[in-house]
C-alpha cells in the first residue's frame, strides 16, 4: 500500500505554492521523500497554463485585485481564491500507475467522493476535464449526455516529470465565484461555475473539508494517507 504524507498550509500566495512545489518534485525524483499532499488555499490569483490564451483573461489584475501568474501546468486559464480547497500532489506514479489518463480521472474521483460527502452528485464529462455537476439535478448526476445545465465544480491542471506529478486540483468549496469573471475559466465559454455554498451546501472550514479530501486520496489512490504539521520555512 502507498503512504502518503498529508500537508495543510492554510492560506498562502501562489509564487511560494508553486516554489515549494518545484523544491518537492525534484527532492521526489531523487528519492529523498515519499508521497507528499498539500492541501491549501490561495489568494486571490488567475494563473495561465501551458495552452492558455491572453484574452481569456478579461480584467486588468489591478483593477481586479488578483495576481497574475504564469504556471508550467496543462491547460487554459484558471481563478484561485479563498474558500476553494487546492490541492497539490507531489506523488510518484511508477510502478503501477504511470497512466496520466488515468491520474487525472482519479483527481477528478477525489473531488466527485468530497462533493458526495455535502449532498452533491457531481460527475465526469468525456470532453472536458474537472468535476461537473447539473444544475438542474445536483442530487443525482445525470451523466454527461443528460446534463440540462453542466457547470463546473472543481478544475485540474497537472504536470509531470518522470512521473512525477505537479499541480493539481482546485474544488469550489465557498469560493465567491465573482472571482471567474475575471477571466474564461478554462477556455471553456458555454458552461458556467459552480460551488458548493452555492449549492445549497453547508460548508465548514477549509481545514475540514481538507481532511474529507484526505479520507477520498486514501481511497482512490489505494493509500494510507497521515497529516503532518509542515516544516518550518514551507508557508512564506
Amino acid at each position: 500500500m502507498r503512504s502518503i504524507q498529508s500537508y495543510w498550509l492554510g492560506r498562502i500566495r501562489y509564487a511560494a505554492a508553486h516554489e515549494l512545489q518545484r523544491e518537492l518534485v525534484q527532492a521526489r525524483i531523487e528519492g529523498l521523500i515519499g508521497d507528499t499532499l498539500l492541501l491549501l488555499e490561495h489568494e486571490p490569483v488567475v494563473t495561465l497554463g501551458r495552452g492558455a490564451k491572453r484574452e481569456h483573461v478579461l480584467m486588468d489584475p489591478a483593477v481586479g485585485g488578483f495576481d497574475l501568474e504564469e504556471t508550467g501546468r496543462g491547460g487554459d486559464v484558471t481563478f484561485h481564491g479563498p474558500g476553494q480547497l487546492v490541492a497539490y500532489p507531489i506523488f510518484d506514479l511508477k510502478p503501477d500507475r504511470c497512466d496520466v489518463r488515468r491520474y487525472v480521472r482519479d483527481l477528478s474521483e477525489v473531488m466527485i467522493r468530497v462533493c458526495a460527502t455535502f449532498g452533491v452528485s457531481a460527475g465526469h464529462m468525456k470532453k472536458e476535464i474537472g468535476s461537473w455537476v447539473d444544475l438542474e439535478a445536483t442530487r443525482a448526476w445525470p451523466g454527461e449526455d443528460e446534463a440540462v445545465r453542466p457547470a463546473k465544480i472543481g478544475a485540474i491542471g497537472v504536470r509531470l516529470s518522470r512521473w512525477v506529478t505537479m499541480h493539481g486540483f482546485a474544488l469550489n468549496v465557498s469560493t465567491d465565484l465573482a472571482g471567474f469573471n475575471a477571466i474564461v475559466p478554462c477556455g471553456i465559454r458555454d458552461k458556467g461555475v459552480t460551488s458548493l455554498a452555492s449549492l445549497g451546501a453547508h460548508t465548514p472550514p477549509l481545514a475540514e473539508v481538507a481532511s474529507l479530501a484526505e479520507a477520498a486520496f486514501g481511497d482512490v489512490f489505494e493509500a494510507r494517507v497521515e497529516r503532518f504539521p509542515p516544516p518550518f520555512g514551507w508557508v512564506r
